[in-house]
Protein backbone atom coordinates (compact mmCIF):
# COMPACT_ATOMS: atom_id res chain seq x y z
CA UNK A 1 0.00 0.00 0.00
CA UNK A 2 1.45 3.39 -1.07
CA UNK A 3 2.44 5.13 2.21
CA UNK A 4 3.62 8.86 3.64
CA UNK A 5 6.99 8.56 4.46
CA UNK A 6 8.79 11.38 7.03
CA UNK A 7 12.35 12.80 6.41
CA UNK A 8 13.18 13.67 9.73
CA UNK A 9 15.90 15.65 8.97
CA UNK A 10 14.51 19.07 8.09
CA UNK A 11 12.12 18.70 11.73
CA UNK A 12 12.08 19.35 15.42
CA UNK A 13 15.87 20.94 15.77
CA UNK A 14 19.09 19.43 17.40
CA UNK A 15 17.33 16.28 18.58
CA UNK A 16 18.62 12.75 17.90
CA UNK A 17 16.81 10.68 14.87
CA UNK A 18 15.68 8.69 17.57
CA UNK A 19 13.79 11.29 19.25
CA UNK A 20 12.45 12.98 15.71
CA UNK A 21 11.36 9.28 14.77
CA UNK A 22 9.36 9.19 17.93
CA UNK A 23 7.77 12.46 17.48
CA UNK A 24 6.52 10.97 13.65
CA UNK A 25 5.28 8.17 14.88
CA UNK A 26 2.93 10.06 17.58
CA UNK A 27 1.74 11.95 14.55
CA UNK A 28 0.48 8.49 13.02
CA UNK A 29 3.41 8.42 10.05
CA UNK A 30 4.30 4.90 9.47
CA UNK A 31 7.41 4.79 7.66
CA UNK A 32 10.69 7.22 7.91
CA UNK A 33 13.88 8.38 6.83
CA UNK A 34 16.80 10.28 6.93
CA UNK A 35 20.27 11.44 5.46
CA UNK A 36 23.50 9.45 6.55
CA UNK A 37 24.53 7.31 9.18
CA UNK A 38 27.52 8.79 9.83
CA UNK A 39 27.53 12.03 12.58
CA UNK A 40 27.35 12.16 16.31
CA UNK A 41 26.24 11.39 18.91
CA UNK A 42 22.38 12.50 17.76
CA UNK A 43 22.93 9.31 14.90
CA UNK A 44 23.17 6.75 17.54
CA UNK A 45 21.76 3.91 15.15
CA UNK A 46 20.97 1.73 18.26
CA UNK A 47 18.43 4.12 19.66
CA UNK A 48 16.93 5.12 16.57
CA UNK A 49 16.40 1.27 15.89
CA UNK A 50 14.83 0.89 19.33
CA UNK A 51 12.87 3.55 18.47
CA UNK A 52 11.51 2.13 15.12
CA UNK A 53 10.83 -1.38 17.22
CA UNK A 54 9.33 0.26 19.95
CA UNK A 55 6.74 2.38 17.38
CA UNK A 56 6.36 0.32 15.11
CA UNK A 57 8.30 2.72 12.54
CA UNK A 58 9.44 1.87 8.99
CA UNK A 59 12.96 3.09 7.80
CA UNK A 60 12.44 3.45 4.29
CA UNK A 61 15.73 4.48 3.36
CA UNK A 62 19.16 6.79 4.45
CA UNK A 63 21.69 7.33 1.89
CA UNK A 64 25.01 5.68 1.08
CA UNK A 65 28.34 6.49 2.97
CA UNK A 66 30.94 7.12 0.57
CA UNK A 67 32.45 10.42 1.53
CA UNK A 68 34.74 11.97 -1.28
CA UNK A 69 33.73 9.55 -3.56
CA UNK A 70 31.47 10.60 -6.88
CA UNK A 71 29.16 8.68 -9.50
CA UNK A 72 30.54 11.01 -12.09
CA UNK A 73 34.37 10.11 -11.66
CA UNK A 74 34.92 6.35 -12.66
CA UNK A 75 38.00 6.22 -10.63
CA UNK A 76 35.73 6.58 -7.44
CA UNK A 77 34.26 3.24 -8.17
CA UNK A 78 35.82 0.85 -5.94
CA UNK A 79 35.61 2.89 -3.48
CA UNK A 80 32.20 3.29 -4.18
CA UNK A 81 31.93 -0.13 -4.29
CA UNK A 82 32.93 -0.54 -0.79
CA UNK A 83 31.46 2.36 0.71
CA UNK A 84 28.08 0.81 -0.38
CA UNK A 85 28.86 -2.25 0.97
CA UNK A 86 29.71 -1.26 4.30
CA UNK A 87 26.08 0.81 4.13
CA UNK A 88 24.28 -2.51 3.12
CA UNK A 89 25.20 -4.03 6.11
CA UNK A 90 23.96 -1.17 8.29
CA UNK A 91 20.71 -1.41 6.58
CA UNK A 92 20.27 -4.99 6.62
CA UNK A 93 21.03 -4.48 11.05
CA UNK A 94 18.00 -1.69 10.98
CA UNK A 95 15.27 -3.89 8.83
CA UNK A 96 15.83 -1.16 5.71
CA UNK A 97 15.58 -1.95 1.98
CA UNK A 98 16.54 1.39 0.00
CA UNK A 99 19.57 3.17 0.16
CA UNK A 100 19.92 6.93 -1.53
CA UNK A 101 22.55 7.91 -3.66
CA UNK A 102 23.42 11.30 -5.54
CA UNK A 103 26.18 11.38 -8.13
CA UNK A 104 28.31 14.39 -6.96
CA UNK A 105 29.01 17.66 -8.90
CA UNK A 106 29.84 17.71 -12.64
CA UNK A 107 33.71 17.76 -12.90
CA UNK A 108 35.05 20.84 -14.72
CA UNK A 109 36.59 20.27 -18.27
CA UNK A 110 35.48 16.62 -18.48
CA UNK A 111 32.62 15.71 -20.89
CA UNK A 112 29.42 15.30 -19.88
CA UNK A 113 29.19 11.97 -21.74
CA UNK A 114 31.89 10.72 -20.12
CA UNK A 115 30.05 11.96 -16.59
CA UNK A 116 27.10 9.85 -17.76
CA UNK A 117 29.28 7.03 -18.68
CA UNK A 118 30.98 7.07 -15.22
CA UNK A 119 27.67 6.69 -13.34
CA UNK A 120 26.39 3.91 -15.31
CA UNK A 121 28.75 2.24 -15.09
CA UNK A 122 29.32 2.41 -11.36
CA UNK A 123 26.08 1.72 -10.97
CA UNK A 124 26.12 -1.40 -13.11
CA UNK A 125 28.76 -2.86 -10.76
CA UNK A 126 26.21 -2.19 -7.76
CA UNK A 127 23.51 -3.33 -8.88
CA UNK A 128 24.15 -7.00 -8.35
CA UNK A 129 25.84 -6.40 -4.98
CA UNK A 130 22.90 -4.62 -4.02
CA UNK A 131 20.39 -7.40 -5.35
CA UNK A 132 22.12 -10.46 -3.41
CA UNK A 133 21.18 -8.59 -0.11
CA UNK A 134 17.60 -7.35 -1.32
CA UNK A 135 18.82 -3.20 -1.37
CA UNK A 136 17.10 -1.27 -4.04
CA UNK A 137 19.60 1.78 -4.51
CA UNK A 138 18.01 4.91 -5.00
CA UNK A 139 19.34 7.47 -7.71
CA UNK A 140 18.47 11.12 -6.93
CA UNK A 141 18.81 14.00 -9.42
CA UNK A 142 18.84 17.31 -8.07
CA UNK A 143 18.03 20.91 -9.09
CA UNK A 144 21.22 23.08 -10.23
CA UNK A 145 19.10 26.12 -10.06
CA UNK A 146 18.36 27.05 -6.78
CA UNK A 147 19.82 24.78 -4.36
CA UNK A 148 22.64 22.26 -5.65
CA UNK A 149 24.47 24.69 -8.11
CA UNK A 150 27.23 22.47 -10.14
CA UNK A 151 25.63 19.20 -9.45
CA UNK A 152 25.39 17.50 -12.04
CA UNK A 153 22.30 15.07 -12.41
CA UNK A 154 19.61 17.47 -12.64
CA UNK A 155 17.35 16.27 -15.01
CA UNK A 156 14.60 13.71 -14.50
CA UNK A 157 15.07 12.80 -18.25
CA UNK A 158 18.95 11.57 -17.88
CA UNK A 159 18.10 9.94 -14.68
CA UNK A 160 15.71 7.75 -16.49
CA UNK A 161 17.78 7.54 -19.00
CA UNK A 162 20.53 6.02 -16.36
CA UNK A 163 18.11 3.53 -15.07
CA UNK A 164 17.13 2.19 -18.26
CA UNK A 165 20.88 1.80 -19.47
CA UNK A 166 21.52 0.22 -16.07
CA UNK A 167 18.96 -2.44 -16.69
CA UNK A 168 18.46 -3.81 -12.79
CA UNK A 169 15.36 -3.47 -10.68
CA UNK A 170 17.66 -2.76 -7.76
CA UNK A 171 18.40 0.64 -9.21
CA UNK A 172 15.52 2.77 -9.25
CA UNK A 173 15.15 6.67 -9.54
CA UNK A 174 14.24 8.48 -6.45
CA UNK A 175 11.75 11.16 -7.67
CA UNK A 176 11.98 14.59 -5.79
CA UNK A 177 8.93 16.55 -7.26
CA UNK A 178 10.61 19.90 -5.94
CA UNK A 179 13.89 19.85 -7.70
CA UNK A 180 12.10 18.79 -10.58
CA UNK A 181 9.23 21.31 -11.07
CA UNK A 182 12.22 23.93 -10.68
CA UNK A 183 14.41 22.18 -13.70
CA UNK A 184 11.60 21.15 -16.15
CA UNK A 185 8.35 21.29 -14.74
CA UNK A 186 5.88 18.66 -16.27
CA UNK A 187 5.38 17.19 -13.35
CA UNK A 188 2.14 14.81 -13.82
CA UNK A 189 2.85 14.25 -17.16
CA UNK A 190 6.86 12.78 -16.61
CA UNK A 191 6.07 11.05 -13.38
CA UNK A 192 3.14 8.95 -15.19
CA UNK A 193 5.86 8.44 -17.72
CA UNK A 194 8.89 7.11 -15.54
CA UNK A 195 6.81 5.72 -12.82
CA UNK A 196 7.52 2.11 -13.74
CA UNK A 197 11.53 3.50 -13.12
CA UNK A 198 10.66 5.14 -9.89
CA UNK A 199 11.63 3.73 -6.59
CA UNK A 200 10.87 6.90 -4.31
CA UNK A 201 9.63 10.46 -4.37
CA UNK A 202 10.31 13.91 -1.95
CA UNK A 203 8.30 16.43 -2.17
CA UNK A 204 8.12 20.19 -0.70
CA UNK A 205 6.05 23.12 -1.96
CA UNK A 206 7.59 25.09 -4.87
CA UNK A 207 8.92 28.02 -4.16
CA UNK A 208 10.79 27.68 -0.63
CA UNK A 209 10.82 24.10 0.31
CA UNK A 210 7.97 24.32 2.45
CA UNK A 211 4.57 22.57 3.07
CA UNK A 212 3.13 21.12 0.49
CA UNK A 213 -0.50 22.94 0.61
CA UNK A 214 1.50 26.14 -0.14
CA UNK A 215 3.34 27.37 -3.72
CA UNK A 216 2.79 26.25 -7.11
CA UNK A 217 1.96 22.24 -6.91
CA UNK A 218 -1.22 21.35 -6.25
CA UNK A 219 -0.32 18.16 -4.06
CA UNK A 220 -3.45 16.59 -3.61
CA UNK A 221 -4.09 16.26 -7.67
CA UNK A 222 -0.34 14.91 -7.56
CA UNK A 223 -0.72 12.41 -4.75
CA UNK A 224 -4.34 10.99 -6.15
CA UNK A 225 -2.67 10.83 -9.45
CA UNK A 226 0.24 8.79 -8.44
CA UNK A 227 -1.82 6.54 -6.49
CA UNK A 228 -4.43 5.62 -9.07
CA UNK A 229 -1.33 4.93 -11.40
CA UNK A 230 -0.53 1.79 -9.04
CA UNK A 231 2.05 3.12 -7.45
CA UNK A 232 3.14 1.07 -4.02
CA UNK A 233 5.90 2.16 -2.42
CA UNK A 234 6.48 5.17 0.05
CA UNK A 235 6.21 9.04 -1.07
CA UNK A 236 8.28 11.29 1.32
CA UNK A 237 8.04 14.20 2.96
CA UNK A 238 11.37 16.66 3.04
CA UNK A 239 10.43 20.31 3.42
CA UNK A 240 11.28 23.00 6.09
CA UNK A 241 8.63 24.30 8.06
CA UNK A 242 7.73 27.86 7.43
CA UNK A 243 7.15 28.22 11.28
CA UNK A 244 8.24 26.74 14.80
CA UNK A 245 5.28 24.68 15.35
CA UNK A 246 6.75 21.27 13.58
CA UNK A 247 4.02 19.32 14.86
CA UNK A 248 1.36 21.15 13.57
CA UNK A 249 2.75 21.60 10.21
CA UNK A 250 3.49 17.88 10.14
CA UNK A 251 -0.33 17.09 11.24
CA UNK A 252 -1.51 19.36 8.76
CA UNK A 253 0.27 17.83 6.01
CA UNK A 254 -0.78 14.88 7.53
CA UNK A 255 -4.22 15.63 6.80
CA UNK A 256 -3.47 16.95 3.10
CA UNK A 257 -2.22 13.25 2.09
CA UNK A 258 -4.83 11.78 4.12
CA UNK A 259 -7.68 13.31 1.96
CA UNK A 260 -5.76 11.95 -1.02
CA UNK A 261 -5.57 8.31 0.15
CA UNK A 262 -2.73 7.94 1.67
CA UNK A 263 -1.53 6.01 4.79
Amino acid sequence: MPTICVCVEPFFGKISLAEKARKVAALGFRAFEFWSCEGGPERDLGALAAAGTETGLVLNDFGVSARGVALVNAGDREKYLEGLRRTIQVAKEMNCRKLLTTTGNAIEGRLREDQHQAIVGTLKAAAPIAAAEGITVLLEPLNSLVDHRGYYLDSGHEGAQIIEEVGSAAVRLLWDIYHMQIMHGNVLADIKRYLPLIGHFHSAGVPGRHELNVGELNYSNILADIKAWGYEGCFGLEYWPVGDDHVASLAETRRLTAAAGWE
